[in-house]
């Protein structure tokens, strides 16, 4: 198949010649998606996003997570601020690297990634996760917070409404003494709170918990691959 002119836009920032050019190859094979261009640096991945509005754009992890980081916050508030609420066409982020740990694969979607993958997923699962995010979706990898048997257990047992507030305040990435001064509580007391949450939900581990959680309202689609 040659590639669709009129399919769903995608920018590529990557710091390896060699995969923008496979990502390329890859692209072409699609008829609902096209190449766009690619850029080496997130400050020209700025300017294209802006002038262009691609449907989605691969963020190559190597460009540094805090830098990643800080481009999803900056893009996040970019858009708030030029899109109506429900306006269709915003451009979906997607990061891949290797090594990408629990902690990074959930700040990132915390800042506003659309989809977390590795660099060593074969080209249908880069397909799917961007069909998946231009299409409107939140999309992960299975396997980066563990299997999904453990990690996205259902909840065993109502939540009271202090437990319930910890969660959805792990799930936006707030910190043990983060949580206590926002609920005013004793930093012992979260962990108490946190430990009961756990044995509940039969979750394991606070990134778990986040992850459990979006996916529960649907703000997540996890990839079986």
């Amino acid at each position: 198949m040659t590639n669709n002119a009129a399919g769903k836009p995608v920018l590529i920032c990557d710091t390896q010649p060699v995969a923008v050019e496979g990502l390329r190859c890859l692209l072409e094979t699609c008829d609902t998606l096209r190449f766009a261009g690619s850029v080496c640096s997130l400050e020209a991945a700025s300017e294209l996003t802006r002038t262009m509005a691609p449907a989605a754009v691969v963020l190559d992890k190597a460009l540094g997570t805090k830098a990643i980081l800080d481009w999803l916050q900056e893009a996040g508030l970019q858009e708030a601020a030029l899109q109506e609420p429900g306006t269709e066409g915003t451009t979906a982020p997607v990061v891949w690297g290797v090594g990408i740990n629990e902690s990074e694969a959930l700040r990132f979607l915390q800042a506003g990634a659309r989809g977390i993958l590795r660099r060593t997923a074969v080209p249908e699962t880069m397909l799917e996760c961007l069909l998946a995010v231009t299409s409107g979706s939140t999309w992960m990898e299975d396997g980066i917070f563990g299997t999904a048997d453990n990690t996205l257990a259902p909840r065993r047992s109502r939540l009271t409404a202090r437990e319930h507030q910890i969660a959805e305040l792990v799930e936006q990435g707030l910190r043990n003494r983060d949580i206590g001064r926002t609920l005013g509580i004793q930093t012992g007391t979260v962990k108490i709170h946190l430990k009961h949450i756990f044995e509940k939900t039969g979750v394991r581990g606070r990134y778990s918990l986040a992850l459990t959680g979006l996916r529960e309202k649907g703000n997540l689609v996890m990839a079986h691959v």
